[in-house]
This record gives C-alpha cells, structure tokens and sequence, in this order.
C-alpha cells in the first residue's frame, strides 16, 4: 500500500515572494525608465543605457532591502527563541499550563490537551512552544543570504526583458515593441506566480498587469512632457 503523499504551496512562501517581487520590480521600473526616455525622444544609446543602469542599481538595491528587511525578521525571530527558552527555565509549570491551555483552546478537553502538553514538552519543549505558542517553522523561517540573491537575481532578469527588447526592435517601433513585451512578462510573470502559490492564474496577471501598464503610462507621459517642452 502506497503512503499518502501531500504537496502544500506554504513552504515555497519566503522564496516566491523574493522571487516574484524582484522580478516584477525588475520588469516594471526598467521597462519604465526606458519608456520615459524613448518617449522623450532618447537616442537608441541612451534608452540602453538607461535599462542597464536600471538593472544594475536595481538588483543591488533589492538585494540589500531583502538582506535588511530579513535580517530583522530573523533578529525577531531568534529573540522570541531566547525569551521562550529563559521562560522555560524560569518557571516550566506555568510554561505547561500555558501550552495546555493553548490546546484546550483548540478543542481538546483539559485532560487530553494536559497529556499532550506534557508528552511533548518531555520531547522538546522549546520546539512546542515555538510551533504552537508563537507559529515558528522551519518553512517559514527568515533566510536573509537566500531573500537578497533570489531578489537581486530576480530583478536582474526581469529588467533583461525590456533591455532586450529594446535591443532587437526598430527605432521607429521601439517604445511600442517595448510596452509590448513588458506586459507580455508580466502577465505570464503573474499568472506562474499564482499557479506556484496556489492561486487563479488569471488574477495572478490581472494583478501585476495593472501596476504595470500605470507605470509604463505615466513615464512615457513624463518622458513626452520633457520632450516637447524642450528641456
């Protein structure tokens, strides 16, 4: 008899959001730059150099907003492990008796939630009381290094998009082919990052879609401005 296998989307949750939030930043904001400049009338050379620049400064800054923002939540996460194992020390009767209540509040009667409380507190207490008491888990635990290189690589390859489009189309159809291509990657972006998460495709690009296409409109619009007011 086969055992039971289950597949759930919880522990793809850390990298998916650095993953899909790079590569969206990087679609989105080069593909913006290189609009505004073309829709100002940029040469070929400065609409590239635009989108480079872009991905350059771009992938350093969200790998070190990941790094940061991660850290912190780690630095969080390892105080509450320090205060929990201190509380343990300190007092373990309370610390049963608030574990035994947690699972009563979950639908066991008191002399079940009491047995299972002390079993596990015998095979980790701290682990208990940080899965049950304060919802740590190992899928879910900050990764600060992982968070900033799957951001960094993300945008990087997300701001290819538009530069390579850019790249290999005409002048005369450059901004046209690249808001093409921009919402092209972001509603296919879009839809494989809902389909990973466990989500609608379809709202997956709706939603990415929409953000983008507003951005696109008001750089090209800036970039416009610029170029007929002659500055």
């Amino acid at each position: 008899m086969r055992g039971h296998q289950e597949t759930h989307t919880g522990g793809r949750a850390a990298w998916l959001r650095a993953a899909v939030l790079g590569a969206d930043d990087g679609i989105v904001s080069t593909a913006a730059l290189m609009a505004g400049v073309s829709a100002a009338a940029g040469s070929a050379g400065a609409v590239l150099t635009a989108g480079l620049a872009g991905l350059a400064a771009g992938s350093m800054s969200m790998a070190a907003g990941e790094y940061v923002s991660v850290s912190s939540q780690r630095d969080a996460e390892r105080a509450d492990v320090a205060k929990e194992r201190q509380e343990l020390a300190d007092d373990p009767d309370a610390e049963l008796v608030e574990l035994t209540r947690i699972y009563q509040s979950r639908g066991l009667e008191q002399p079940l939630a009491e047995q299972v409380a002390r079993a596990l507190t015998e095979q980790d207490a701290l682990g208990a009381h940080l899965r049950d008491e304060l919802g740590h888990a190992e899928q879910t635990a900050a990764r600060p290094v992982q968070a900033a290189a799957v951001s960094a690589l993300a945008f990087a390859l997300g701001a290819l998009v538009p530069v390579v489009a850019a790249l290999l189309s005409p002048t005369s159809a450059r901004l046209p082919v690249l808001v093409g291509a921009t919402l092209l990657a972001l509603a296919v972006l879009g839809s494989v990052g809902a389909r990973l998460g466990g989500a609608s495709p379809a709202r997956g690009a709706a939603r990415v879609l929409v953000g983008g296409a507003a951005a696109l409109l008001v750089t090209a619009a800036i970039g416009r401005l610029v170029s007929i007011s002659g500055l």
